[in-house]
């Protein structure tokens, strides 16, 4: 088996669910992460026993030695940093949103296009078992045809402060959250029924002294097929990750919930520690998840993107599937703008 040799661009949040999932993939290796500041890069190599660091992102990028890079960088560093890989030929796979734009997200897929390298869009929830397990029941017939799903995502706020910019990301909890339930929509109705007009609504209802961008979103989109998604985003929701789907077809219903039907119930006066992504507190009644980087996707995608490239196919989450979302994402702010409904560009 060819060792697959990675480059872990990003020390933060996002890094180390990648670092989670990488553990359990066979025939894989990170051999440096290249994070902000050197203290970073050395405290996070000695975390997860990477043998070489750096905050030197030009070095790590012309290194030669290195199969596939992770991006698991903030919002405003993805476009630069995937042209610049592509411009040197390396595979690499982004962390959602591959753009924060449209025209970032396209500007990211010529690169790759171009350079003729391997792309990997990193999003979670159409990896999670529970999603991956209802696309299958989906594609056994068994809810018919797919007409109406609804797909939740909320917390109580941004674990980093560079969140609340939306200078800086693009956006607020629609950026933030809605990539997740956009493309669990598309990956419930199938890709072949494209998405074609939003309404969406958003506004600053709770977090008006950290962010000028909405903590809450609510967005429609209507597919070709007649049929309908419904999505709610929320930077307002207390005791840590809500993370839902309802799909609806003519034969059928099937619900999801891995944040708060988890097996393992608790109650205690002293505090569990870590409980669950974004919790707000670790005493009386509390719901630890087992496995996050399992239950989230982190885990199986991870996997996908080594196969992949070990075998020389393409992924099923790629570049192409994180522009349609930025198209999406795109339409909805206008929505928002306007109070319409928008098209989804061609």
């Amino acid at each position: 088996m060819k060792i697959i040799r990675i480059g872990m661009l990003g020390s933060g949040f996002v890094a180390n669910f990648y670092m989670q999932g990488l553990k359990n993939v066979n025939g894989q290796e990170v051999v440096i992460n290249c994070a902000s500041s050197i203290s970073e890069a050395k405290e996070f190599a000695s975390k997860w026993d990477i043998p070489e660091y750096t905050d030197d992102m030009s070095k790590a990028i012309e290194r030669d030695d290195i199969d596939l890079y992770f991006i698991a960088l903030p919002n405003e560093l993805h476009k630069k940093v995937a042209v610049n890989l592509a411009e040197y030929g390396r595979n690499q796979v982004c962390t959602k949103p591959l753009g924060r734009t449209e025209k970032e997200a396209k500007e990211m897929l010529n690169a790759v296009e171009k350079a003729g390298v391997f792309h990997g869009y990193a999003e979670t929830e159409v990896f999670a078992p529970a999603v991956v397990k209802a696309k299958e029941i989906i594609g056994m017939g068994g809810l018919g045809k797919v007409i109406w799903v609804r797909s939740r995502e909320g917390h109580g706020g941004p674990h980093s402060l560079h969140f609340w910019n939306k200078e800086l990301t693009g956006g607020g909890a629609l950026m933030d959250l809605g990539g997740h339930c956009v493309e669990a929509s598309r990956y419930f109705f199938g890709k072949d029924d494209p998405i074609t007009d939003v309404f969406a609504w958003g506004d600053l209802i709770v977090h008006k002294d950290k962010t000028k961008a909405e903590d809450n979103a609510i967005m429609i989109m209507r597919f070709a097929s007649g049929g309908v998604a419904h999505i709610e985003l929320t930077w307002c929701s207390r005791g840590g990750l809500d993370l839902r789907n309802e799909i609806h077809g003519t034969e059928g219903s099937i619900f999801t919930d891995v944040t708060r039907s988890t097996p393992i119930t608790t109650f205690t006066t002293k505090g569990t520690g870590y409980v669950v992504e974004k919790a707000d507190a670790d005493k009386g009644w509390v719901f630890p998840l087992p496995e996050e980087a399992f239950v989230y996707g982190y885990q199986a995608e991870c996997q996908h993107f080594v196969e992949c490239l070990r075998e020389g196919k393409p992924a099923r989450e790629n570049y192409y599937d994180g522009l349609e979302v930025a198209k999406v994402i795109d339409a909805g702010y206008k929505s928002m703008r306007e109070g319409k409904w928008v098209k989804i560009s061609g």
